[in-house]
C-alpha cells in the first residue's frame, strides 16, 4: 500500500453547507435561521449569557486570597521518627531521604513531637527549640545545614 493509495472511510467527509444561494437550493432566503428575532439577526448572544438567570461565572465564588512564592515550605521529622536509627549514629539529610522518613527536594525541619530514646549527631536544615533541646538532653547534636537553592524556592502548598 502507497500514499497515494489512502482514502478515508466511507462517510468520514461532508460537504460543507452552503446556505443563502436561491430558494431552489433548500436553504436559500433566510439561511436555515427562520423569521426574525434575535436569533436571526447577527449577534446572537454575548459569551456566557445564560437568558437572563444569573451566569455561571458570577454564581461561583472567587479565588480568594494570595500565595506567597518566597515561603519556606519544609517536610517535617518528628522525634520518634528518628528512633529508628542505631545509637550514637549521624544522621544526615540523605539518610532522611534514603528512608523515606522526608520528601525527597524539600529541606528537611526537626520536631519535637514524641520521645527521643537514642543517642544522635543530627543534621538538618532547621529544628524547632523543642527537637533541639530533647535531642541535647540526650547526649546528641544539631546540625545546621544550608538547604541548596532549588528546594528553597519550591512554591507553597495549600
Amino acid at each position: 500500500m502507497e500514499l497515494h493509495d489512502l482514502q478515508p472511510p466511507e462517510g468520514a467527509h461532508r460537504r460543507r453547507r452552503r446556505v443563502g444561494r436561491g430558494t431552489g437550493s433548500g436553504r436559500g432566503k433566510t439561511s436555515g435561521r427562520g423569521q426574525k428575532g434575535q436569533r436571526a439577526r447577527d449577534s446572537g448572544f454575548r459569551i456566557g449569557f445564560e437568558g437572563g438567570q444569573m451566569p455561571l461565572g458570577q454564581r461561583l465564588p472567587k479565588q480568594g486570597g494570595f500565595r506567597n512564592p518566597f515561603k519556606k515550605v519544609y517536610t517535617t521529622v518528628n522525634l520518634t521518627r528518628l528512633n529508628r536509627f542505631p545509637d550514637g549514629a549521624r544522621v544526615a539529610v540523605e539518610d532522611l531521604y534514603a528512608m523515606g522518613l522526608a520528601r525527597e527536594g524539600l529541606p528537611v525541619k526537626l520536631l519535637g513531637a514524641g520521645k527521643l530514646r537514642r543517642r544522635l549527631e543530627v543534621a538538618a536544615h532547621a529544628a524547632s527549640e523543642t527537637a533541639r533541646a530533647a535531642i541535647e538532653a540526650r547526649g546528641g547534636q544539631v546540625t545546621l545545614v544550608e538547604p541548596p537553592p532549588s528546594a528553597v524556592r519550591k512554591t507553597a502548598r495549600r
